[in-house]
């Protein structure tokens, strides 16, 4: 996917190497660098300091605040919002002595989702759709779509809307939620879905 320059903004300061994939309207902003063979979707935002590593995939309409690192192996669906200063790895076991470039794990944050500001996320996990990941916390292992993840190790502490909202049930068996912007959902078999019911 070849670009002409005025499709996408770059700060004087930052770099794009040549082979990185860049949509229409990102725009890339102060001491940031895409490495070779990085792609990044349309329409997306890359503040200040940001990194983004040559196997990476961001889709489209990202939001990546300051002081983010996204390594090799870490995949961006559509609509992410990660906050400041955030965290991603890509090998479980690291040692400055020891090349483990060979054993790089998959992250893969499905569309829709928050990381806070300072979270970590242990690479080799699954982050749901529309998830929330409170600030600060530490996400050790796979997230459901639409929980609310806070804490260290992080712990699921409820649900969230796609609006990012945090559901409340409306039963008394805990099973059926309304948002108050109207989105309906209903808990099934430990797994929080729209209920698209009228």
């Amino acid at each position: 996917m070849k670009k002409d320059a005025e499709d996408y903004f770059v700060h004087e300061s930052s770099f794009v190497d040549p082979g990185a994939e860049i949509g229409s309207g990102t725009k890339i902003w102060h001491f940031s660098h895409i490495m070779e063979g990085a792609q990044v979707g349309k329409d997306c935002s890359i503040g200040q300091n940001v990194s983004i590593g040559s196997k990476a995939v961001i889709g489209n309409n990202v939001k990546i605040q300051n002081n983010v690192s996204i390594y090799d192996e870490v995949i961006l669906e559509d609509g992410i919002f990660c906050g400041p200063s955030c965290v991603f790895t890509n090998v479980i076991n690291p040692r400055a002595f020891i090349s483990r470039k060979d054993e790089y794990r998959k992250t893969l944050v499905g569309k829709g989702a928050t990381i806070g500001a300072n979270a970590t996320i242990v690479c080799g996990n699954e982050l749901g759709e529309y998830c929330f990941i409170g600030a600060g916390a530490v996400v050790i292992k796979d997230v459901k779509p639409y929980a609310l993840i806070v804490g260290n190790p992080g712990r699921q502490i409820g649900w969230v809307c796609e609006c990012g909202a945090r559901l409340k049930p409306v039963d008394t068996e805990n099973t059926k939620f309304i948002c108050s912007c109207g989105k309906k959902y209903k808990l099934t078999d430990g797994n929080m879905i729209q209920d698209n019911k009228k």
